[in-house]
């Protein structure tokens, strides 16, 4: 199945039914008055989670959708029916946005989650509700109201608890398959993850959580390089992210080099990001000497100026993977436990969840309207984002907790 993430689609509410003009007339009944009946309300349009839907691919060439209109009313005082709703399943983690304003009208974040997106058109009246004392015989009805229309951006992020960042070729999917049953394709050339994989890791028999694999970045990703920043926004979601290393590089390039590249093409995307809880995961430990893991280490640590833990792994042998889950789980029970405890760092996380989403559509909006701009023939177009990003000073006295496979 393709895999499709962002759609534009317009959507169409029913209009109501008109209100019917009648008058009561039967045989042997003097006195007949007005008994035309109200329209029916128009179908409204809603979104609904889906858990069964893993991608957007259904609306990617259906693009327009329509509601049922209401039924004229009738005489007799006969109502009109009322235009079916029409629901349109979403996979969960689906972002709906106007498209005309930018506005977000909602996210869909649990299966079930219902949101309406138009609303039908409210029904006219029938002349039944025009008569009085001193007007016995009304001529008067209205129209049923327009249904609302919209277009409509639908954007879906993956929903994971750990997201794994990295260049092509730094093990993740490998990762993927060694800690959980997710079989993505592995081989030893870039860009062999197209789309984002997800992984449920069991750790105990009642504890698990969810890793997502998205498409190595390169440097000048967000300039549109390789596969580009695309996929960065599945990340948005994520509690923790893993960024992979590979230790040993096939084409002689330098392990600190590498995972440079990865920390600017995080900024330069959403510096919020970047200030998500992240370890920093050295990779294919298996391929280098063992006494040359020290040297190695220190010279990516020193060269990224890392103050968090460190964890040396090779995944293709399940060397370190055990360890390296447990810590994982273990992070999410106390994350989840201060969320419940503390209301300061619970809004804290969702000022910074909110800077991240803002963050990410606009970087996206920005190359959206870059790309644009080249098919309609402009030569030169301005780069997006600031190259130019100061680093923190971080306090290194006490240094990173390294945790190697021989403990």
């Amino acid at each position: 199945m393709k895999f499709v993430d962002e759609v534009s689609i317009r959507v169409k509410a029913g209009d109501g039914g008109n209100g019917c003009m009648s008058f009561r007339r039967e045989k042997f009944i003097e006195n007949g008055g007005p008994n035309g009946g109200d329209g029916g309300d128009g179908g409204s349009i809603y979104m609904m989670a889906d858990e069964n839907l893993n991608t957007l691919v259904d609306y990617r060439y259906t693009r327009h959708f329509d509601a049922e209109r209401g039924s004229n009313g009738g005489s007799t005082d006969c109502t009109g029916k009322k235009g079916e709703d029409l629901i349109l399943r979403v996979p969960v983690g689906t972002t709906v946005i106007d498209s005309a304003t930018q506005e977000v009208i909602g996210d869909l974040t649990k299966a079930g989650q219902k949101l309406m997106v138009v609303q039908g058109g409210w029904h006219g009246l029938g002349n039944t509700r025009f008569k009085s004392s001193t007007n016995r015989a009304p001529r008067q009805t209205t129209p049923g109201k327009p249904g609302e229309q919209r277009d409509l951006k639908l954007e879906m992020k993956v929903l994971a608890d750990v997201g794994l960042l990295g260049l092509p070729n730094a093990g993740k999917s490998t990762f993927i398959r060694s800690v959980s049953a997710a079989k993505p394709k592995v081989a030893d050339y870039p860009f062999t993850t197209l789309v984002p994989n997800l992984g449920v890791v069991s750790v105990d028999r009642w504890k698990s959580f969810v890793i997502a694999d998205i498409p190595g970045l390169i440097e000048g990703a967000s300039e549109g390089a390789g596969l580009g920043i695309r996929f960065l926004k599945h990340l948005a979601r994520t509690r923790l992210l893993l960024h992979l290393v590979d230790m040993a590089p096939l084409d002689d390039a330098s392990a600190p080099d590498a995972a440079e590249v990865i920390v600017n093409e995080l900024i330069k995307f959403s510096p919020s990001l970047a200030e998500r809880d992240r370890w920093l995961v050295l990779n294919k430990c298996d391929q280098i000497l063992e006494e040359e893991h020290d040297a190695r280490v220190k010279e990516i640590v020193d060269r990224l100026e890392w103050t968090g833990p460190v964890y040396v792994i090779s995944a293709i042998s399940k060397l370190g993977t055990e360890r390296l889950c447990h810590d994982i789980m273990r992070y999410m029970e106390d994350r989840a436990d201060r969320l419940a405890n503390d209301p300061a760092y619970k809004e804290e996380l969702a000022d910074l969840d909110q800077r991240i989403e803002d963050e990410a559509r606009a970087q996206l909006q920005a190359l959206d309207d870059k790309r644009a701009l080249r098919r309609s023939g402009v030569k030169s177009v301005h780069d997006i984002g600031d190259d130019d990003w100061d680093e923190e000073d971080v306090d290194d006295e006490d240094g990173p907790e390294i945790i190697y496979v021989r403990d």
